[in-house]
């Protein structure tokens, strides 16, 4: 467990004050003499190394934060309080303030720009918290927009309001407060009825219904969910799912036995190359961290992957032959279950060995789950839903990392987390125990009725790794104060996956060689990916095997060297119309052979032109595929470029494999006939008369010049024409070229002789052949060979 002071200074740069006497507070006021005024209401403690004041008892109003401590997510907690005129001001921390102090903006104010899926994910989380907030009697905190501020994928709750007439009154925050007044689902839908009138247009009808039944008088929250779960599912199908994944582990410098366990390991994923898509380790990650001090903590953890992972296998297979949409509670309720059998089978072996107290083998366990339901679209095919389960029991974690921040998205079941969620201590006096960090729940310890786990379930709508690890990685918040330094260039296809972990795993060895150290990252994207101009040549030369899998309304295929798992959606018509936007922009340098970092910066552009004008074949590869090897790395891992997403402009032609060389030698000789637009229907509006002036200027023979075609598709870039393309691209041999050129030849059509002609033939026959009767008897005895009293040969 981190110490107070650490503690301190990751949770509390900014404050959140509540109660209208803070909102009066303006800037540069400081109130007693350590909380700075930033902004109305955002405050920061410029003495953070000092413990905040806290009323002891703590009141009603303060319990609902620790009751609410798991969904610490959503949910601010609480700092200290505050005197002002007499008046007790709450501080929150955790609160939606980012490293400038700036308030994250409200759901209003995020809302137009979102999509349609973040737009319902969003309205599923606050369905999701109508729950445990009514129960803490704090449901009204979900009904004002301006209360519920957005961070990405998830919302956040600036403080939280018991009544529905509360919001900007002068409440006594640090006392007890009046009874909470019943918030009902009824007023939930008004609150939501302007965000669905301004939703986007592929899901506004359907919200509208959906508040419709929100205004019944008998409706359920259960069925209200299942019916939104249902919408929400079908609009996150529609995106694409990439995944690329790695995981290491090490025992730390002090060389003591690894008592972690994790699936998939290295070994998983190499093997995986040869499984068809979809296995097990493209859905199911685990790590497991052996109790230390226990016996047979390395048993235990691997009891416990080698169950999960046999189970795991059997859900899997029923969810795929399930037509019908298993709903959250029910996955959830089935995740338990699972986690409880692996837990008696611990019990059971330590049981037969009679261990007894500390002696009894345990392992903590944390586990994600990429359900891989099939959801049918709108457009009437069926697609992964996208969904992600995290269950945990210990302290081994879960986080979320994005390009802009770092979401732990599990709590450690210690004995500080115990206490405050338990409503007996605030968050800064439970880290302060001698006992904090110890266990409070494991796998093996006790029976499995008494085991409590942790399920939440997640959708997946943006690009993200998700990483799990033992406390051997997170320890001293080392993820919370490393990802800046390498989450971007990961998620920017500067730096490999597998490049990141090993740097993880060196500061780990660095800061917390004090255990083992296991990590489980993988990589998702679902941002669209658009054309590169890639030398197909070069690729093949370096050994690199490519699948290719069409698909009709994109003509995209996936290609998976390393076996990982990859689903693609239909593109929609507007993505499609983005994409002709694109321009490509090419770097005016030489392209080195093999070097596919520098390929993937040439630049993007969808291109209608003829497929064979050109080797430098159009491909969507996105930047994250480069694959940079870290130093030290074998020379085969710089083969192992993951998630190969190309996209093919080959006018709905299906190639396969080596089929691909055939465009080089249709190029030669195709490209240059002037036959070829009528041929591949290219003639467009307002252009044949280009097209005809084109064809003239075309010589009677192929140029060699122009077999590469590497000038042909760039005339608007006059800096390009000069570039010798020989050196670039793959030479073709002199004998080649005269093949192509005679076939070429051969396959020009013989012009047929005028009729004209024809006739002026015949006449000029006709009358030489009377000149030649009239004077042949003068002409004959010239002739040599014969004379007058010769016979003629025709006699003889």
């Amino acid at each position: 467990m981190e110490s107070m002071s650490r503690w301190q200074s990751q949770h509390s740069q900014y404050l959140w004050a509540a109660g209208k006497i803070a909102a009066q507070l303006a800037p540069p006021n400081v109130i007693e003499g350590r909380y700075k005024v930033i902004t109305p209401q955002v405050w920061q403690d410029i003495y953070p190394e000092q413990d905040p004041y806290l009323p002891d008892p703590i009141p009603d109003r303060l319990r609902a934060y620790l009751l609410l401590y798991p969904y610490r997510l959503h949910i601010p907690e609480v700092y200290g309080v505050c005197q002002v005129s007499g008046s007790s001001i709450l501080l929150l921390q955790n609160v939606p303030i980012d490293a400038q102090g700036q308030l994250s903006p409200s759901l209003q104010e995020g809302w137009e720009d979102a999509s349609p899926t973040r737009q319902l994910y969003w309205l599923w989380q606050i369905l999701s918290l109508w729950s445990p907030l009514t129960e803490q009697g704090m449901a009204a905190s979900l009904l004002y927009p301006e209360n519920i501020r957005v961070e990405g994928w998830r919302i956040r709750l600036r403080e939280l309001l018991s009544n529905p007439n509360a919001y900007g009154t002068s409440a006594d925050q640090g006392q007890r407060s009046q009874k909470p007044t019943l918030v009902t689902l009824q007023q939930l839908g008004a609150s939501w009825s302007l965000l669905a009138r301004q939703a986007k247009a592929a899901i506004a009808p359907q919200l509208e219904r959906f508040l419709g039944q929100m205004q019944q008088e008998d409706v359920s929250l259960r069925n209200l969910q299942t019916v939104f779960n249902k919408l929400l599912l079908q609009q996150a199908a529609q995106q694409s799912l990439r995944l690329q994944i790695a995981s290491a582990t090490d025992t730390g410098p002090l060389e003591l036995k690894n008592e972690d366990s994790h699936y998939p390991t290295t070994q998983d994923l190499q093997d995986s190359r040869l499984q068809p898509v979809g296995d097990l380790n493209s859905h199911f990650f685990i790590v497991c961290d052996g109790i230390g001090g226990h016996e047979g903590g390395d048993v235990a953890s691997n009891f416990a992957v080698s169950s999960l992972k046999l189970q795991v296998q059997a859900l899997l297979g029923e969810i795929l032959e399930d037509v019908n949409i298993m709903p959250p509670r029910s996955v959830e309720d089935h995740l338990i279950a699972l986690l409880r059998i692996a837990n008696n089978l611990i019990c059971s072996r330590n049981d037969e060995q009679q261990r007894e107290s500390r002696q009894r083998m345990a392992t903590t366990v944390t586990l994600a789950l990429q359900l891989p339901q099939k959801v049918r679209t709108p457009q009437s095919s069926t697609a992964n839903s996208h969904e992600l389960y995290i269950a945990s029991v210990g302290d081994s974690r879960a986080y979320w990392i994005t390009e802009n921040y770092c979401q732990r998205l599990t709590v450690d079941d210690d004995v500080a987390t115990r206490e405050i969620r338990a409503g007996r201590a605030y968050p800064s006096k439970a880290v302060q125990r001698p006992d904090a960090g110890a266990l409070t729940q494991a796998l093996g310890t006790r029976e499995a009725s008494r085991l409590r786990p942790t399920v939440r379930r997640f959708l997946i709508d943006e690009d993200g790794i998700l990483l799990l690890c033992s406390d051997g990685l997170s320890d001293n918040q080392l993820l919370e104060e490393s990802w800046p330094s390498w989450a971007p260039k990961v998620l920017g296809g500067k730096l490999s996956l597998e490049g990141a972990i090993q740097q993880l795993m060196q500061m780990a060895y660095q800061r917390n060689g004090h255990d083992n150290c296991t990590v489980v990252a993988a990589f998702y994207g679902v941002s669209p990916q658009y054309p590169l101009l890639v030398n197909l040549p070069e690729l093949s030369q370096e050994g690199e095997t490519i699948n290719l899998e069409i698909d009709p309304n994109f003509l995209s295929f996936n290609g998976n060297s390393n076996g990982k798992h990859e689903e693609t959606s239909t593109v929609p018509p507007e993505e499609l119309q983005q994409q002709e936007d694109f321009y490509l922009e090419l770097e005016d340098h030489e392209v080195e052979e093999g070097n596919i970092a520098e390929r993937s910066e040439l630049g993007r552009e969808t291109s209608n032109r003829n497929p064979y004008e050109s080797p430098e074949l159009e491909r969507n590869i996105p930047d994250r595929t480069t694959y940079e090897p870290s130093e030290g790395e074998q020379e085969s891992e710089a083969a192992n470029i993951y998630d190969l997403d190309i996209n093919l402009d080959f006018d709905e032609r299906d190639i396969y494999g080596g089929e691909v060389e055939e465009t080089e030698e249709r190029e030669i000789y195709e490209r240059s006939s002037p036959q070829r637009y009528e041929e591949e229907g290219e003639i467009e509006e307002g252009s044949l008369e280009k097209r005809e002036e084109e064809a003239k200027a075309v010589p009677d023979y192929p140029p060699v010049a122009e077999k590469t075609s590497f000038q042909s598709g760039f005339e608007d870039a006059p800096e390009l024409q000069e570039v010798d393309a020989w050196d670039d691209i793959q030479e073709v041999e002199d004998e080649y070229e005269v093949e192509a050129i005679e076939e070429w030849e051969e396959t020009q059509p013989t012009r047929p002789l005028p009729i004209r002609e024809m006739i002026v033939g015949v006449v000029l026959l006709v009358v030489f052949g009377g000149v030649l009767v009239v004077f042949w008897p003068q002409i004959a005895p010239q002739l040599p060979g014969r004379s007058p009293d010769s016979p003629s040969q025709t006699e003889e």
